[in-house]
């Protein structure tokens, strides 16, 4: 059976519709994706963001962090923004840079992190609960069912999603005209009920996620699909977390 979609580019539709089970791969049993596997793997890049993110936060903290931050970030995001390309087309090179990944994501999210936490004291470590604290309400609620994924909620997030993506890269564009969405980015009622939108579509990207890479385990995907499914998952809670800090800081600013 033909795997269904998700929002996360990472994870797309395709990703695991070549693999089939080992009667059909020819993959070994040892050789098989697996969910423990997984969650091990996503650990792994957890791990890597954390570390690098402390240290480029360690830095910020010093005198002239800034300078000494500021090319870190763009490394971290631009090189972030590199290696995910390659990890998406290239997935059996995912063991190699899916942590390459991690660790560069995590020296742009350290730099970010420090940059709002110095405006708005503690914001950083609230955004980093509610965006764990999400991930484990989300994992529990699908792993015992409550959530059904259903091929009309798929569709529905799907097309939320790429509605975002498409207004941001708008909303950019735009900006280089001296167009801005003043009320949408501001703390007003609109802004704040927008981002609370955006953050719920971020949230549940998660929830079509698990549900891609336990239909990969079904399917019987090769042993490198673990990281590639774990840097999915990383993928979709580097965008929760980034979109809950913004809601906080607005939040924070109406204060």
């Amino acid at each position: 059976m033909a795997l269904m979609k998700t929002s996360n580019p990472a994870l797309s539709d395709k990703t695991f519709n070549d693999f089939a089970r080992t009667q059909y791969g020819g993959f070994a049993d040892t050789d098989h994706m697996t969910l423990n596997g997984t969650v091990n793997k996503t650990g792994i890049l957890l791990l890597c963001a954390i570390a690098t993110a402390g240290w480029t936060w360690h830095l910020f903290l010093q005198p002239d962090g800034l300078t000494a931050v500021y090319p870190l970030m763009l490394v971290g995001l631009f090189g972030g923004f590199i290696c995910a390309l390659i990890t998406t087309f290239k997935k059996e090179w995912a063991p190699v840079t899916a942590p390459i990944y991690a660790l560069l994501e995590g020296l742009a999210l350290g730099g970010i992190s420090a940059t709002f936490d110095m405006r708005y004291h503690g914001i950083a470590i609230q955004a980093v609960s509610l965006t764990f604290g999400t991930l484990l309400i989300l994992l529990l609620a699908y792993s015992s069912g409550w959530i059904k994924v259903t091929d009309k909620f798929r569709l529905g997030i799907v097309a939320a999603t790429g509605g975002i993506m498409v207004f941001y890269l708008l909303q950019m564009l735009l900006g280089f005209f001296g167009v801005h969405f003043s009320a949408i980015n501001g703390s007003g009622m609109f802004g704040i009920g927008f981002s609370l939108i955006v953050v719920a579509i971020a949230a549940l990207n998660l929830v079509l996620d698990f549900d891609f890479i336990e239909r990969g385990v079904q399917v019987g995907a090769p042993k490198y699909m673990e990281w590639y499914g774990a840097f999915g998952i990383l993928v979709t809670l580097v965008w929760l977390y980034l979109e809950i800090l913004r809601l906080l800081s607005k939040m924070n600013r109406r204060n």
